[in-house]
């Protein structure tokens, strides 16, 4: 197998492997269906489906993306991910997403130590005004997550997200840089 070089940044327990819009797009014309399982964690049925989303929704007129994969130091196992889906280039502000792949790797504190360093990297170097996240009312480990690290509810959108084929209402929260500055 080659080995493809992503950057990444760690935290104590974990490495978070940087995926940015276009190397990701390369990496997904260029690597094998065990590349990919191997680097990213996408099942080989899922392959077709994610470089159809890469070449069409991670960049578009002012917007952007960058994601990171979270993989345990000691097994190199990749848990889940946590970045920014909707990167608002000119607005300086970003939709968090997140998400842990088994439900082993949760209740753990994962997330906890990942979002923290994320949301660090947001501020700090991708000079974000604004981090937003829009959560399903039911969530309320996500809900329970969010309102840990500090942001504010600032309503409910409703009918907004289609998720397994059902329509969703999304509970809107936001984290100030200001806001963020002072919690750190």
């Amino acid at each position: 197998m080659r080995e493809f070089i992503f950057d990444h940044i760690e935290t104590s327990r974990f490495k978070l492997r940087i995926l940015e819009a276009e190397a990701y797009q390369n990496f997904l014309r260029l690597a094998t269906a065990e590349e990919l399982l191997h680097y990213i964690g996408i099942p080989e049925e899922e392959v077709e489906q994610e470089k159809t989303k890469a070449a069409y929704g991670f960049r578009t007129y002012n917007k952007s993306y960058l994601m990171f994969l979270i993989i345990d130091k000691e097994t190199e196992d990749i848990l889940g991910y946590c970045g920014y889906h909707t990167w608002y280039l000119e607005h300086d502000r970003a939709e968090i997403g997140y998400g842990l792949y088994s439900d082993y790797s949760k209740g753990k504190g994962v997330m906890s130590e990942v979002l923290n360093t994320v949301l660090n990297y947001g501020f700090e170097i991708m000079q974000l005004r604004r981090v937003e996240a829009f959560i399903s009312p039911d969530n309320m480990a996500s809900l329970n997550t969010v309102k840990k690290f500090g942001f504010t509810r600032e309503g409910q959108l409703r009918s907004h997200y289609v998720k397994g084929g059902q329509i969703e209402d999304s509970v809107v929260y936001s984290l100030l840089y200001k806001e963020y500055s002072k919690l750190k």
